[in-house]
């Protein structure tokens, strides 16, 4: 593992669980001071606990993103205890309405306005929320985490792929709005990830895999892993002339 974000302080908003927790635990074995943010404040601290255990730097704040003041505060306290700030990585997402995300019809609109409040409005939030402080390091880099449903077309799910496409063009905006004043902004879009939370509770069918690897040239599902690398990267200083871009972490599922 290289050392290339030592020094680096950076909040991930959504850390409990999955790519978050992942992401998490990899910025902080590149060198950086990393806070965990996320609504369920017990699995952000274990997580943060998890890093510390292993030598690195962390530490946990509760945030709600559908709550502005709730961001304020959590950027705010993790600024005020990592001296500044000089990434985010935006990771938050309310995904227990996805199932319940039928089509533009039969929708209920409580499930449209709760997916757009946390995966489009929350993100929002948090933009407003940690580019004052980016904008202080004149370096700062925001990375989103976005979805394949924002480019593919299907039959369910419209709350969610509509929010998907809108934090895309928030994400272009921010990277062409701020880029002259060092900012970079970029979306990773995940395929289909296993996470280590759906491998234990045994949530996906093995028929499900197995059509998911016969449409993807690869060896293998995804794994909370690969993301965290990429967002990683994007995080560096290696990643500072790739600004405003979607990346594709799927496997060639999609190839675009």
């Amino acid at each position: 593992m290289t050392a290339r974000l030592e020094g680096k302080r950076i909040i991930v908003i959504g850390s409990a669980t999955g790519i978050g927790a992942a992401t998490v635990r990899r910025l902080a074995d590149e060198g950086a001071h990393v806070c965990a943010a996320d609504i369920n404040i017990a699995g952000a601290q274990a997580v943060a606990e998890g890093v510390v255990a292993e030598g690195g730097r962390a530490f946990a704040v509760e945030a709600d993103v559908a709550e502005e003041a709730s961001v304020n505060a959590a950027v705010a306290s993790a600024v005020e205890q990592l001296g500044g700030l000089d990434g985010a990585h935006v990771n938050a997402a309310d995904m227990r309405t996805i199932f319940a995300d039928t089509d533009a019809v039969d929708v209920e609109l409580d499930i449209f306005d709760r997916t757009i409040a946390v995966n489009l409005r929350g993100h929002l939030l948090c933009t407003r929320a940690v580019l004052p402080h980016l904008l202080a390091s004149k370096s700062g880099a925001i990375v989103y985490t976005t979805s394949v449903s924002a480019h593919c077309a299907e039959p369910q799910r419209p709350s969610y792929a509509m929010a998907k496409s809108g934090l895309n063009a928030l994400m272009r905006h921010v990277a062409s709005r701020w880029g002259r004043e060092g900012i970079t902004a970029n979306c990773v879009a995940p395929g289909f990830v296993m996470t280590p939370e759906m491998e234990a509770g045994g949530q996906v069918p093995p028929q499900f895999i197995e059509q998911v690897l016969a449409a993807t040239p690869t060896t293998r599902l995804g794994e909370v892993e690969d993301i965290a690398a990429m967002v990683a990267l994007l995080l560096s200083d290696d990643g500072r002339w790739v600004n405003g871009q979607v990346v594709n972490v799927n496997g060639g599922s999609l190839m675009a």
